[in-house]
């Protein structure tokens, strides 16, 4: 299945996509949560009703209609793993990390297909990064490798939009990797049944039609099982969490001369079997927020 969030008619809810259209999951089966994260938390069950709400003509809408919204709005936790493509290793001359490295973005980042990606005024070094990203469907600790993708609900496309010189002034990477709108994830959640090996999908990135990253997601230095026996050492993963992958070679800032995001430029990010995600950038909002 295809889960997205969407809105309609100035409502947001969630439905499943197929084709050019969307089944409004609220109308083929309004006892299911009409948000991405509740209804990830009534798990399995949820999943089942939802399949079934496919063979009961439901209530199809043009897609063409509706504005898809990130498949998970405001996760509970989003973090990304660096230095993760053996080729993205390479181009930047570093060594293979022994250990993973990983940073958090914050979860007002995030924004969905289509969506603007704002150039900050601090800042012109703003680069993209095409990642395959998980959403988590179990809350989950202490999970060994052989049983990570159970705790997996599905797969998405992510863009680590950064800004280098801000990631650079900080050894955790965090202020130049969670600016708002810098985290385009969508335009749906493929469920991991959909995707028999995760590891074997080719990735690319495009800025205004020219691929900058051409990749397999095969070259991860640590698998998806890895990273997850890896954070759950660590701490509890929760239904919605959003894990960024990692990113292959082709970063604008490994470039000669570097390739900057800039306001107007297009940028999308393709995965096999997941979809395209495309975004555009604008100017940022230098407005005071004090509310």
């Amino acid at each position: 299945m295809k889960l997205a969030t969407f809105t309609e008619n100035h409502r947001r809810r969630i439905g499943l996509v197929d084709g050019d259209r969307i089944c409004d999951l609220a109308a083929a089966a309004p006892t299911l949560p009409q948000s991405m994260i509740a209804f990830l938390r009534a798990g399995d069950a949820a999943m089942a009703e939802a399949r079934d709400a496919l063979a009961s003509r439901p209530r199809w809408l043009d897609l063409a209609r509706v504005r898809l919204e990130a498949p998970v709005p405001r996760p509970g936790k989003v973090l990304a793993i660096g230095l993760n493509y053996m080729d993205h290793i390479r181009e930047t001359g570093r060594t293979p990390p022994e250990h993973q490295v990983w940073f958090a973005k914050q979860a007002t980042c995030i924004v969905g297909p289509g969506a603007a990606v704002e150039i900050p005024a601090v800042s012109d070094k703003i680069d993209f990064e095409a990642e395959l990203c998980l959403v988590i469907g179990r809350r989950c600790r202490n999970v060994p490798r052989a049983r990570a993708l159970e705790v997996v609900a599905g797969y998405m496309c992510g863009n680590d939009i950064t800004v280098r010189d801000w990631q650079a002034r900080s050894p955790t990477m965090m202020m130049g990797k969670g600016f708002d709108t810098h985290g385009p994830t969508g335009p749906w959640i493929v469920t991991r049944d959909e995707v028999p090996d995760p590891h074997a999908l080719a990735i690319s990135c495009t800025l205004n039609g020219e691929v900058m990253q051409n990749a397999s997601t095969g070259e991860m230095r640590f698998d998806i099982p890895a990273q997850l026996e890896h954070l759950t050492a660590a701490f509890t993963l929760e239904p919605g969490d959003v894990i960024f992958t990692g990113t292959p070679a082709g970063v604008g800032n490994a470039r000669t001369p570097p390739v900057r995001l800039k306001p107007g430029d297009r940028v999308a990010v393709e995965i096999e079997r997941i979809g395209r995600l495309e975004n555009h950038c604008i100017e940022g909002n230098r407005d005071t927020l004090i509310a």
